[in-house]
């Protein structure tokens, strides 16, 4: 039987335990927002700023955006982790607004935003170059898009399929689709299509160790596997 690829259902059946820290991969994604952070917050003074997070899930960074004293708004496909997003946010007194949506079609007015955050999730998408045209048309005049995804190689083949979903279970089965891996000269190229103005890319994974023995995530200097990077709207 051929197991389904690119299952995004794997978030709806997760959204009641979301914020449980009970399920390794969900704590997987949560562990990852401080690296990606910690290399965005290079590029952004958050603090008053109208952020969206797209393909926000249950909203880990949403979260992390919002406690960096940004106007946060989260989207996302999965209506059952959009619920979960908004019960944790209410429960932590969070202003952040959340909807129900894809990137293909983003219900927001032309430069509404200051930056959108999009990670784990350009290689789920299923128009990347319709997600670029959208994000560049909801931000304002200099604004930034920053985002993460997954180089398409035999190497990220055997990290992200063969040993993060297969051998070590940090991720469901049938999480990802490696045809929809995107090489950087490919993401380039479509964000120069959408008139950004691409910034350097930098490499994303595993760093260290903590008490669950789970990773750590931080930057790395190659982008073989998962890389990072900026864009800025003119």
């Amino acid at each position: 039987m051929n197991m389904q690829r690119n299952d995004l259902t794997i978030y709806d059946k997760v959204a009641a335990d979301w914020w449980s820290d009970d399920i390794r991969w969900v704590r997987t994604l949560k562990n990852m927002v401080p690296g990606r952070l910690s290399y965005f917050d290079k590029f952004m003074d958050w603090q008053g700023k109208s952020v969206l997070d797209l393909g926000c899930a249950g909203g880990f960074m949403a979260e992390a955006l919002a406690e960096r004293g940004a106007h946060v708004t989260g989207i996302d496909p999965a209506a059952e982790a959009i619920a979960a997003a908004q019960a944790h946010a209410r429960q932590g007194n969070h202003d952040i607004r959340y909807d129900v949506g894809v990137g293909e079609a983003l219900p927001y007015t032309d430069a509404q935003f200051d930056a959108v955050v999009c990670v784990d999730v350009l290689e789920h998408v299923s128009d990347l170059q319709k997600v670029l045209d959208e994000t560049a048309r909801v931000l304002k005049p200099g604004g930034m898009f920053l985002f993460d995804t997954i180089n398409r190689n035999p190497l990220a083949r055997l990290a992200v399929i063969t040993m993060a979903e297969d051998v070590l279970g940090l991720l469901p089965k049938g999480t990802h689709d490696p045809a929809m891996f995107i090489k950087p000269a490919e993401l380039k190229a479509a964000l120069a299509k959408s008139d950004f103005q691409v910034g350097a890319l930098t490499g994303l994974g595993p760093r260290g160790i903590n008490r669950r023995l789970d990773f750590t995530f931080g930057r790395l200097p190659g982008t073989a596997i998962i890389y990072m990077g900026t864009a800025r709207k003119p």
